[in-house]
């Protein structure tokens, strides 16, 4: 299965989408999503598996190693992203101050490391997809929050895109050897996109997650909803995703600066 949604499912407290013991996803990580209401705490305390936390939207307030950080994200399409990422064996203690949700993602390492807590100010943007290339069809906000750049201590990458509506992203399409997981927010619960990846067309929907394992994958949102995805990759031992991008060989041509001149202008 490469793709799942549990809206009807999500409870307070944690909603597990992947168990890498239990899944044989081929993601090596766990991802889940947590929700608080107002005055819940909860505590991650895990002795093997590092663990990356991503405030989605709320107000809450993360506790670790003796630091506190008070984090407040109305949502995720107009406001940055706190994110904490751990070693093993650092508890981590989250209070919300009101209705909050928030992603997890773990996978085993052996490294210890210094927390590193990634507010607004030090999320990195590029702002992918002018108005001139492709008529302007691949706009969108790649953010993101570690990669093997500023943290190669990790065994994981995270970050977000923003996806603007009726717009195309993670395109042309491309593949890399690591596994990536992608868990979908939309800006109406309603709201709705398609994803491309392991050979496979779904439906994106809000608080949905695809697993991308395999095959050249890209995604699209429905005119009218603005899509925000987390994306997490796991690198591989011997192999770490270094921005790795194998593009299409079929769709290469469409990153020539004149590739849409013979289309009318419109």
């Amino acid at each position: 299965m490469s793709y799942m949604n549990k809206n009807g499912e999500l409870k307070r407290g944690y909603n597990a989408y992947i168990d890498a013991a239990a899944d044989d996803m081929g993601t090596q990580m766990d991802v889940g999503l947590l929700i608080l209401e107002q005055g819940d705490s909860y505590v991650i305390d895990e002795p093997e598996k590092e663990t990356a936390v991503l405030l989605f939207a709320g107000d809450v307030t993360f506790d670790w190693a003796g630091r506190s950080v008070q984090a407040h994200r109305p949502d995720c399409f107009h406001y940055e992203a706190y994110c904490l990422l751990a070693p093993r064996k650092v508890k981590i203690g989250l209070t919300a101050q009101s209705h909050s949700e928030l992603y997890i993602q773990q996978t085993v390492n052996d490294r210890d490391y210094e927390p590193v807590m990634y507010t607004p100010e030090t999320v990195q943007v590029q702002h992918a997809g002018a108005a001139g290339e492709l008529m302007g069809c691949m706009r969108r906000e790649i953010k993101t929050f570690f990669d093997y750049d500023n943290a190669s201590f990790s065994n994981m990458v995270l970050g977000e895109v923003l996806n603007f509506p009726g717009k195309w992203s993670s395109y042309p399409p491309h593949h890399h050897p690591q596994p990536e997981v992608y868990f979908y927010r939309f800006d109406y619960p309603n709201g709705f996109g398609a994803g491309f990846a392991n050979g496979e067309i779904f439906k994106t929907e809000h608080n949905g997650c695809a697993v991308i394992n395999h095959g050249f994958h890209s995604q699209a949102a429905a005119p009218g909803y603005a899509m925000c995805y987390a994306w997490g990759i796991r690198h591989l031992d011997g192999d770490p995703w270094l921005k790795t991008r194998i593009d299409d060989p079929e769709h290469a041509w469409l990153w020539k600066p004149d590739a849409n001149e013979h289309i009318f202008q419109l």
